[in-house]
C-alpha cells in the first residue's frame, strides 16, 4: 500500500519526481552512449585543448577517492553510503516547509545524482565519467558525468542557503 501524500507536500515531491526523472534519463543516456561508442580510455576532443568526452571508469568517489581501497571494502562502502545518504536527503526532504522549493530543488538534485551513479556501480562496479575539462595537455580537471554535476551544483546550493539568514520573528510574535 503506497502511503498518501499531505496535500502540502504534493508539489514538492513532484518537483523531486520531475528533477528525478529527467537527471536519471539523461545521466544514465549519455552514460549508455559512452558505454556503448567509446574504448575504455578514448578520448574525443569537442573543443580543442578545453574539453574533450572521455571514457573513464572510476572505482572511487569524487576526484578518485579511494579508488586504490581493497575492492572488499570499497564496493560495498559505495552501495551502503549512497543508500544512507539517501534515506538522510529523503528525510529532510519530508521535513521541508512549503515555501522551500529552492531547497527542495537542491535536494532532489543531490538524491537523483547520488542514485544515477549508484544504478552505476550496481549495472558495472564502477562509475562511467566522460566529460573532460582540461588545458591543453597541461591540467587536466578529473572527468565527472551529469550525476556528479547534479550533486555539486545541489550541494554548492544548499551550502548558500545555510548562509542565507533566516527571517527574523517580529516584536508582536514573541
Amino acid at each position: 500500500m503506497i502511503p498518501k501524500i499531505p496535500s502540502d507536500q504534493k508539489k514538492r515531491f513532484l518537483l523531486l519526481f520531475i528533477i528525478t526523472l529527467v537527471v536519471l534519463i539523461s545521466d544514465q543516456w549519455t552514460k549508455e552512449v559512452v558505454h556503448k561508442n567509446f574504448h575504455w580510455g578514448e578520448s574525443r576532443p569537442i573543443v580543442k585543448d578545453f574539453f574533450s568526452l572521455t571514457y573513464v571508469r572510476n572505482t572511487g568517489a569524487a576526484f578518485g577517492f579511494l579508488n586504490r581501497a581493497p575492492a572488499a571494502f570499497r564496493e560495498p562502502f559505495f552501495i551502503v553510503v549512497p543508500l544512507i545518504a539517501m534515506a538522510v536527503i529523503l528525510l529532510i526532504f519530508i521535513r521541508l516547509k512549503e515555501d522551500q522549493v529552492l531547497m527542495a530543488a537542491s535536494l532532489s538534485l543531490v538524491l537523483s545524482g547520488a542514485i544515477g551513479n549508484l544504478i552505476d556501480r550496481l549495472r558495472f562496479g564502477f562509475v562511467i565519467d566522460f566529460l573532460d575539462f582540461h588545458w591543453k595537455e597541461v591540467y587536466h580537471w578529473p572527468a565527472f558525468n551529469i550525476a556528479d554535476s547534479c550533486i555539486v551544483v545541489g550541494v554548492a546550493v544548499l551550502f548558500i542557503l545555510s548562509w542565507k539568514k533566516p527571517p527574523e520573528e517580529s516584536p508582536a510574535a514573541l
